[in-house]
Order: C-alpha cells, then sequence, then structure tokens
C-alpha cells in the first residue's frame, strides 16, 4: 500500500491575485507530488499482477507447477499391461545340417561332365555330374557274359530233353542239363543286379543285354530337391566315394539354423521346443519364425556360455549362412504388471528409476519406484506405484531437473 499524498497548500506561495494561472501551477504541482510519492514502483500494470511461479519442496519432494506449465506434462494413469516374459541373445545364420547333402559318386571314375553351378536348384534324381566308370564297364561285361552262357545252358537243357524224350539220351544228362541252367540263370540274375547297383533301371539292363554293347559312363543324380551351395566338380577330375571334397554339395533351403551361445545365467530358462523370433539386420522389418531344437550338454569353460540351436523357416529363401541374427524366445507365460510409459520413468544419479505422481495436475510428487520389463514403448513396474495413479508421461525429467537444482542450491 503506498501512503496518500499529504495535501499541499499551493496557494500561500502564490500572490492572491495570480487567479486562474495560479489554479493551474497548483494542479501541476499536485501531480508531480503524486508521481514522487510512487518513484519507487516502476512496473508496468501486467508486472504489478499476481504471477504463479514453479515452487520445488526438497523435504516432501513435490514440484509445483504454474497452469500453463501443468499442460505438457501429460498425465496418465499407470495401467496394467502383459509383459512377455523373453530372453534376447546373439547369433548367426546357417545352413540346416540335416538338410544338408554332399553328392559323391557311387564309384570311383573320372568325370566326363557336369550339369549345374553354385546357386542352382536341383530336384531330386536329376543328373549333377557323369563319370567314366571301369566299374560299371566290368559289371556290364559280367552281365553279357552271364547272359551268354544263360542262354547256351537253356538251348542245351531242350535239346538233352528232346533227346531224352526220343530214347537217345540218359536221366543223367537231362538232370545236369537243368543243374547248369539253374546256375547260369543265377549268374545272369547276380550280374543284372550288380548293374543295377549303378543305378541302371530294368529296361536299361535289357537294352544292354539286347544290343551287346556295354556303356561306361555312370550317371550320379542328385539326392535331395535343392540349391547347389558348393561345387569342386570339373571334367576330367578322377573322384572316388567318400573322397572330400564331395564334388556337389545340396542343400534344402527352406529351413535355416540360427546358432547362438546364451550366457550361462540364462541356460535354466531354454527347453527344446521354445518359439523364436529371429531378426537380421539385411531386413530389419521382417521377422522369421522357428523352435529351439537343439541345446548344449555342457558350458564353454571359457566363454561360460551355452549353445542354443534353432531352426528357422525361410520359404522365400532370404537368409544366408553367415548373418549375424538376434533372437527372441518366450520363455514364461506373459506377466500382468503396472506399467507406465517410458518417457514416464527417469534414472537418477545414483541409478534409482523415479516418477512423478499427481492427483491434481499441478502438484507432483517425486517417487522411487523398482523397474522391471521394457516392451513397445511401456516399462512395467514392480513395485512404488498401484494401478490407476496418475504419473506424468510427459516432460518427467523437467520435474527432476528442477528439484535436483533445488536440492544443489
Amino acid at each position: 500500500m503506498h501512503p496518500e499524498p499529504e495535501q499541499i497548500n499551493v496557494a500561500s506561495f502564490l500572490p492572491k491575485h495570480a487567479g486562474y494561472a495560479a489554479a493551474v501551477v497548483a494542479a501541476g504541482l499536485l501531480a508531480g507530488a503524486w508521481m514522487l510519492m510512487r518513484v519507487g514502483d516502476t512496473r508496468p500494470a501486467s508486472a504489478q499482477q499476481t504471477v504463479a511461479k514453479t515452487e520445488v519442496n526438497v523435504e516432501q519432494q513435490y514440484v509445483d507447477v504454474t497452469e500453463k506449465q501443468a499442460e505438457t506434462f501429460k498425465p496418465l494413469p499407470a495401467e496394467p499391461r502383459a509383459f512377455r516374459v523373453v530372453k534376447n541373445a546373439v547369433g548367426s545364420i546357417d545352413f540346416n545340417e540335416n538338410m544338408l547333402v554332399q553328392a559323391f559318386t557311387t564309384n570311383p571314375g573320372r568325370i566326363v561332365d557336369t550339369m549345374y553351378n553354385v546357386g542352382d536348384d536341383v530336384k531330386k534324381g536329376d543328373t549333377l555330374f557323369t563319370i567314366d566308370s571301369p566299374d560299371l564297364l566290368q559289371a556290364e561285361s559280367t552281365l553279357l557274359a552271364a547272359a551268354g552262357v544263360l542262354e547256351l545252358q537253356t538251348r542245351t537243357l531242350t535239346r538233352v530233353k528232346q533227346l531224352f524224350k526220343t530214347g537217345g539220351g540218359a536221366q543223367k544228362d537231362v538232370d545236369q542239363a537243368t543243374s547248369d541252367q539253374q546256375t547260369a540263370e543265377g549268374a545272369f540274375k547276380a550280374a543284372r543286379d550288380a548293374v543295377r547297383i549303378f543305378g541302371k533301371t530294368d529296361a536299361e539292363i535289357d537294352r544292354v543285354v539286347a544290343d551287346r554293347k556295354v556303356e561306361s559312363i555312370l550317371i550320379v543324380p542328385s539326392p535331395i530337391s535343392g540349391h547347389i551351395i558348393s561345387r569342386n566338380a570339373a571334367p576330367g577330375l578322377y573322384v572316388q566315394p567318400g573322397n572330400a571334397p564331395a564334388p556337389y554339395q545340396l542343400a534344402d533351403l527352406s529351413t535355416m539354423w540360427m546358432v547362438a551361445n546364451v550366457i550361462e545365467t540364462d541356460a535354466p530358462a531354454y527347453r527344446m521346443g521354445q518359439p523364436v523370433a529371429v531378426r537380421v539386420p539385411a531386413y530389419p522389418d521382417d521377422v522369421f519364425r522357428g523352435y529351439v531344437t537343439t541345446l548344449g550338454l555342457n558350458i564353454d569353460p571359457n566363454t561360460h556360455r551355452q549353445l542354443v540351436r534353432s531352426v528357422i523357416d525361410d520359404p522365400l529363401h532370404k537368409l544366408r549362412a553367415g548373418m549375424l541374427a538376434t533372437f527372441t524366445i518366450e520363455t514364461e507365460a506373459p506377466r500382468l504388471s503396472v506399467a507406465v510409459p517410458s518417457e514416464a520413468l527417469v534414472r537418477e544419479g545414483d541409478g534409482t528409476m523415479t516418477v512423478w505422481v499427481t492427483t491434481d495436475g499441478r502438484r507432483f510428487v517425486r517417487r522411487t519406484v523398482k523397474t522391471g520389463l521394457e516392451q513397445d514403448g511401456w516399462r512395467q513396474v514392480l513395485s512404488g506405484l498401484s494401478f490407476g495413479e496418475q504419473v506424468a508421461s510427459t516432460g518427467a525429467i523437467f520435474l527432476s531437473n528442477k528439484f535436483a537444482n533445488a536440492v544443489s542450491g
């Protein structure tokens, strides 16, 4: 409150006959006196009004904000949310070795021709390469010889039987001829089976016998349908069964392996058959699904990690062996917990997590909470907060900074 200005008798300082001029001077002096009384208050009228300010109470740990500031904090209630209990690990993509085949020849020989290159698709039974096989040549020669002996013994038996019917032969001759014919027939069947082992069909074997012509070219077919992932075959190269490297290596790429080594403390959480979600940097928007098929039986003594291997579906053949990958496994059923937006939490200097709780949107009380999982922009609160309590969903770091400044000040 400003004191009322004193009444100044200006007329006493002026002559009586001043008249109108004296009155004007008196009015001016009165106005000047009033301004002198208010010389200490130079604020504009708008600033002279009461303005609400941010107030910080360190003892009770709350911050009062202005009505305009309160609009920026957007209080939201802590709500129940189901958090999936998952484990994450990093690993790599590899071929599914259960669907990986090395195509060897069953017999030694020299490669005559090759049909496919790396990356080509093949179907089961397609010819991969051909070899000139001395073993096949020998087997077909034996077949022709057995066929000739069988034909001779068959004619001999027929002739001996005719002679026996006309009285020109003895029974022992018939018996001997029958035995020789049966022996020749057995040898012929064995020779056919020996040629069949090389992959020749009955029609091809019949043609060899009928034409009396041997063919030493052996066809090596693809054992599975898949993709050529490596090739060591070349015309003129001598190959033997099981002699590495294999002429061709094939893989069925409809499934791949995800191989990871998880930390020792997480090992008990993994079980066979658990669903797996895999992501690779090459396809950041794609999620590849699979399941755990193998768990290591030992912990590596150097790294203290356990092998976890999963089979991943890849029908479009996007994955490549050697790709870096991350996988997520849901190890337990989802848990229903109190949840707040991740932005509502502030990590303090001592490592604790805090939220700012309000009931009226103007006073925000600092509260320490214990947090858990974070999923889809929400954070699990294990203790310190109840369902329905209002928290500052944005700007929590501003409130913490105000509080910290008040403490340090």
